[in-house]
């Protein structure tokens, strides 16, 4: 084939219910036509309902998974989601220096949507130390902005100081995700280390919202692993993130997953049933 296959790499935990996680970022791959491969960092047993129970996978397995793939299925860009520890951390980001992983993606998952922890706090230090400096682009919501800056981050220059911040800490790029910013807008801050872009759009009154940073971080590294430039890639998936919540399927008892369907240039929509 003259243009082989986009190929995609995550690293994250892996979501029984589907919503988020692993799931979550390759049926975005697959969205945005990229073929999508994996290394699991840890089993969840959850459900939109919240997380019951976690298994970390042991490190030289991740090492392994990791080293499998890029060994046979390069990825032309690689996402991190759900670390866990500081060990797990630390092992994921020597694989990505010794491997020379491009275009990395680092969605700092710290606390799921129903509260439960997923970054142990120790492991904090060793996200901005070890990975942030690795990314070309780290996609954290407001608490996680502030948790990695250590400032509080509640309004839109808390925003832009947060995402120029996270640039100096060795990120090429920041997408700072204010969601719950406001009651009725959600806005999206991204600092390249040159140039600022905001995007606002009206914020959707909706708990079918399991799985956006997942889903975002991941519509990004696609972008990202189809040779798009760093703002045209995170301009696709903030689109994508909101039209899939927009269309979010109504399922379960509690914070639904978003529509992973609702289609990207480059693999459209299914149309509408009868």
């Amino acid at each position: 084939m003259d243009h082989p296959l986009p190929v995609a790499l995550t690293i994250a935990g892996s979501d029984s219910g589907g919503g988020a996680g692993i799931q979550a970022d390759l049926k975005t791959f697959h969205a945005f036509g990229v073929f999508g491969t994996s290394a699991l960092t840890a089993i969840t047993a959850q459900n939109t309902l919240g997380v019951h129970a976690v298994h970390a996978v042991p490190l030289d397995i991740v090492e392994a998974q990791i080293q499998a793939v890029a060994e046979d299925l390069p990825p032309g860009a690689t996402k991190t989601g759900m670390l866990a520890t500081s060990d797990l951390v630390r092992t994921v980001a020597r694989k990505i220096r010794e491997l020379s992983l491009p275009n990395l993606v680092v969605d700092p998952v710290m606390v799921s949507t129903t509260g439960h922890r997923l970054l142990d706090p120790d492991a904090e230090e060793a996200l901005a130390e070890e990975l942030l400096p690795l990314a070309t682009l780290v996609t954290p919501n407001l608490h996680e902005a502030g948790i990695l800056v250590r400032e509080r981050v509640d309004s839109l220059e808390a925003m832009a100081w947060a995402a120029r911040r996270l640039v100096e800490m060795g990120a090429r790029a920041a997408l700072v995700k204010g969601g719950h910013l406001s009651q009725d807008k959600a806005v999206d801050l991204l600092w390249d280390g040159r140039r600022e872009r905001i995007w606002e759009r009206p914020r959707l009154n909706t708990r079918h919202t399991h799985g956006t940073g997942c889903t975002l971080s991941a519509a990004a590294a696609a972008g990202l692993a189809r040779a798009l430039p760093l703002e045209e890639a995170v301009a696709l998936a903030v689109d994508f993130v909101a039209r899939a919540i927009a269309s979010a399927p109504g399922l379960g008892r509690g914070f639904g997953p978003v529509n992973h369907f609702a289609g990207t240039p480059f693999w459209p929509a299914p149309p509408a049933g009868p």
